[in-house]
């Protein structure tokens, strides 16, 4: 029997173009490549989960996804909040080189459109006969965009087009594709949910690539008064109720509401594991379990509560550990080892590096066009495993902010707006919670990773620092 590993830290028209070139490509299908289902939760803590430290709040599906596949204590977010994050990701270009770099809204909905000239993660598995669906917030180019996920590599789209009509959970629409599927008073997670099943069965006999971005634990905080929730009633004090701000809906027990949703989306990987196993495809398939970025403290979350902050500092929209060090596990039964843990250092836009060498395409361009490294060695424990020399993120919200890591170094530039930058230098390996700033004791290393942020931020008209 198979036992949990707890990690703690160490320091219309085109609906149907795009549905009969999904009917075209299940002629050059493969099944000798794996499945890859990427599912990216939103604003989850490094130690929101059991697995990771967490002590409040039941996780059994992912232990058991722990249990049977790797779990990576020293993975990144590509940044500390939503769009760039996913800009990264989708792109495998650091926040420094994407042309999103931050939230940039689009009025009435939407966010900046990616850009058209940089393959995505899901035109390099369209181009490889996969079908592909992304399930959930998409938050990457507004409607009638260029940017829209089915004209950026998925032949299914179900899910928010804008990143803040996710706020709400029983919004008065989802997108089904390109069409407007209006829900009546449903709760929208679990019509993502059952889209994203149904995908995995229409597509059993297929190769397909699966990106399932549910909101879960992001604000609000609200959801079906079901026996999820009745788990947690009465078990936590709530001396904080949250009105409604008109940003998030009303929560009379946030803390409450807070451990069900992350319950809730347990409930969910449970429920995808199930179905891998009960179609037989588990063991052809890749599911990778993260998160967007660092937990939030909006709409009622109580971080501190559930002592987030004591393990890392931080939470979203910091580059300290807290804001994007997340959790990471990969699951592929007959490939991962069970039970495995892996302390390499890796980030979000490692992903499109990692797909590349795991559909067997040629990477000679890889160097140029992206910054990621493929963890597939790891993965598979085939191979030798490149090194980053180092990771780089930049964030342009609230005065700027920039952070390198380098082995166990990291320098953190702060209020980069103002014109009078502050840098801090922590020793990850020493001070994994960033409490000792010794920047004035190590003046060259500073020097030495202020050169990596100059030379790593290239100029942007959008997301340019102020400047």
């Amino acid at each position: 029997m198979n036992t949990c590993k707890f990690i703690y830290p160490a320091g219309g028209l085109l609906l149907t173009s795009g549905l009969c070139f999904a009917q075209e490509r299940d002629a050059v299908a493969t099944t000798e490549r794996p499945n890859v289902i990427y599912l990216l939760c939103d604003d989850m803590g490094y130690s929101d989960i059991e697995a990771y430290g967490q002590q409040m709040i039941s996780t059994p599906n992912l232990n058991r996804l722990v249990s049977q596949g790797m779990t990576f204590t020293q993975f990144y977010a590509s940044t500390a909040v939503s769009a760039p994050s996913r800009a990264s990701l989708m792109t495998g270009q650091h926040t420094g080189h994407t042309k999103i770099r931050g939230n940039k809204e689009i009025q009435p909905e939407g966010q900046e459109p990616l850009d058209p000239n940089v393959e995505t993660i899901g035109q390099l598995f369209q181009k490889n006969g996969y079908v592909t669906g992304c399930f959930g917030k998409w938050g990457m180019g507004y409607p009638g965009s260029g940017g829209e996920a089915n004209n950026m590599g998925f032949d299914v789209f179900y899910g928010y087009n804008c990143q803040r009509k996710a706020h709400s959970y029983y919004p008065e629409y989802l997108w089904n594709n390109k069409t407007k599927e209006y829900q009546n008073g449903r709760y929208s997670q679990d019509a993502i949910h059952e889209h994203a099943m149904q995908f995995i069965e229409d597509n059993k006999d297929k190769a397909f690539f699966g990106y399932f971005t549910y909101t879960i634990p992001h604000a609000e905080l609200r959801q079906p008064q079901d026996s999820i929730v009745e788990m947690y009633k009465g078990k936590f004090q709530e001396p904080n109720p949250w009105r409604s701000d008109g940003d998030y809906g009303t929560a009379t027990e946030p803390r409450t509401q807070f451990a069900a949703m992350i319950t809730r989306l347990d409930t969910y990987v449970g429920q995808i594991i199930d179905k891998l196993e009960e179609l037989g495809i588990a063991e052809k398939t890749l599911f990778i379990f993260t998160s967007d970025n660092g937990p939030h403290n909006e709409g009622g979350a109580d971080p501190t509560f559930f002592n987030t902050e004591a393990r890392l500092r931080g939470l979203k929209r910091a580059l300290y550990e807290g804001g994007m060090r997340v959790p990471y596990i990969a699951y592929w039964p007959g490939t991962i080892a069970p039970g495995s843990i892996t302390d390499l250092m890796a980030a979000g836009w490692d992903m499109m590096p990692t797909f590349v060498e795991l559909l067997g395409e040629d990477s000679n361009w890889r160097d140029e066009a992206m910054d990621g490294l493929s963890i597939l060695p790891t993965l598979t424990g085939k191979g030798e495993q490149q090194k980053h020399e180092f990771l780089y993120w930049e964030f342009h919200e609230e005065n700027g902010r920039q952070a390198v890591r380098a082995g166990d170094w990291k320098l953190i530039r702060q209020n980069i707006k103002n014109g009078n930058p502050m840098h801090e230098l922590y020793n990850i390996a020493e001070d994994p919670h960033e409490d000792n700033n010794v920047a004035s004791t190590y003046p060259d290393k500073v020097e030495e990773l202020k050169a990596i942020m100059d030379r790593e931020h290239t100029p942007s008209t959008l997301f340019n620092f102020g400047r």
